[in-house]
């Protein structure tokens, strides 16, 4: 993916969840990894979002959505305004229910061509890469791991003022994957195999994807 073209589509996401109404409530948006290190062009652009929850629902929006669309939790899990407003973009999960994750992909990223992953979790990105990690450890399911190399662009209503012209004149310094692995605890060969496992990973990764994560 064009580097220019990815920060473009980043640039579109920060402006959809400053100025428009979204599945859920989103309060940071984080880059990370490639895009954060400056190459160009990038095998996948990686987006992170913390959603919040709704803290009002709206039974009868839910039972309607389920009796015109099939979908539950139309006003509990995502917003019913939101769904009234984007019906085309309701997605729901293996349960039926709507899934915040999917919705929230739906409609940042309406090209699900686009090599580009999002991560949706109701912590802050750097909360999770913690999490992540030690989970992924105990389980060796390294690649799960998160990178930690991330850059904030939006948190708590605010718009980062100077990361986006930062990324793309390619001004952060971070190091190597294995490098920030080690600095969050892991034994160097366990990180370069944490590395190995996620590079695969990452590979095998096509189009547009999705995660949604509960900390």
């Amino acid at each position: 993916m064009d580097r220019d073209a990815a920060l473009d589509r980043v640039d579109a996401v920060v402006d959809a969840v400053e100025s428009e109404t979204l599945p859920v409530p989103v309060r940071e948006v984080w880059v990370y990894g490639d895009v954060a290190l400056g190459l160009d062009p990038l095998d996948r652009l990686d987006v992170y979002v913390t959603k919040d929850i709704l803290l009002r629902g709206d039974p009868d929006a839910a039972e309607a959505f389920e009796r015109s669309h099939g979908v539950k939790g139309v006003g509990k899990s995502v917003r019913a305004e939101w769904a009234r407003e984007h019906p085309d973009l309701l997605r729901a999960n293996s349960n039926g229910y709507a899934a915040p994750e999917k919705c929230l992909a739906a409609h940042l990223l309406p090209d699900d061509d686009e090599p580009v992953h999002l991560e949706v979790c109701n912590a802050s990105f750097e909360d999770n890469v913690t999490q992540r990690l030690k989970g992924a450890v105990a389980r060796e399911a390294y690649e799960q791991i998160l990178d930690p190399r991330g850059v904030c662009l939006y948190a708590d209503g605010q718009r980062s003022p100077d990361a986006m012209s930062k990324l793309r004149n390619s001004e952060f310094a971070f190091p190597t994957l294995s490098g920030a692995l080690e600095m969050l605890g892991l034994e160097g060969d366990e990180a370069e195999t944490a590395v190995e496992a996620m590079r695969a990973y990452r590979a095998e990764q096509t189009g547009t994807s999705v995660r949604g994560d509960v900390v």
